[in-house]
């Protein structure tokens, strides 16, 4: 399978767009961490999904993902990546998928995480249009707070050998448009799969 696509005015300081757009986000941004970090129970249900497993925290991640995806077409200057970058395969093989051990498949997740924060910090630090760089932060927040929730899902940290993840499960982009698309559906894919599979996110309807 293919990588499959998904579905400031005009003399505004970019700044204080910029600026509204981050306090807006903040309340949003709080909610989604706090699912991530608290636990709670409701009376008469003894067994009730853990918040870090709540997929509106990773539907936000997503949002904002795509977010930074639409800004960085809309970009005309100042929105370049300095130099081709290795990032993770998004399309998946359902069957051999569900055939590896959920290790596995969060060690391929956790790597290509690896992947995407090195290739959104190279980003960040080529462009300069503030608010592509609002929206690269943004994911670069979202890519650690997505570790913290798989961390909280007892799955072992990733830690990457000298030369980082590669063969098959990695390919390189050239362009900004090309690695916010990856980051977009790589959440959408193999994040997706991996929290929704999670034995910690199974309610109990016995």
């Amino acid at each position: 399978m293919g990588d499959r696509r998904t579905h400031g005015r005009t003399g505004e300081d970019p700044l204080k767009g910029t600026l509204r757009t981050r306090i807006w986000s903040f309340p949003v941004r709080l909610f989604a961490l706090l699912l991530i970090v608290l636990e709670w129970t409701q009376p008469g249900r003894p067994a009730p999904l853990r918040p870090i497993c709540d997929p509106r925290v990773l539907n936000h991640f997503i949002k904002e993902a795509r977010d930074g995806e639409n800004a960085v077409r809309l970009c005309r200057e100042g929105c370049s990546l300095s130099e081709s970058v290795t990032v993770p395969q998004t399309s998946v093989d359902f069957d051999v998928w569900e055939r590896k051990t959920a290790e596995v498949q969060a060690q391929e997740v956790q790597s290509g995480l690896w992947l995407l924060h090195r290739a959104l910090s190279l980003l960040r630090s080529s462009v300069t249009d503030a608010t592509l760089q609002g929206h690269i932060d943004n994911s670069l927040r979202n890519l650690l707070d997505t570790n913290g929730v798989l961390r909280s899902l007892n799955f072992q940290d990733y830690v990457p050998t000298a030369s980082g993840p590669g063969g098959e499960e990695t390919w390189r982009v050239s362009t900004a448009p090309e690695l916010l698309h990856v980051y977009v559906n790589f959440l959408r894919g193999k994040v997706h799969l991996l929290l929704s599979g999670a034995q910690a996110c199974q309610q109990d309807v016995s």
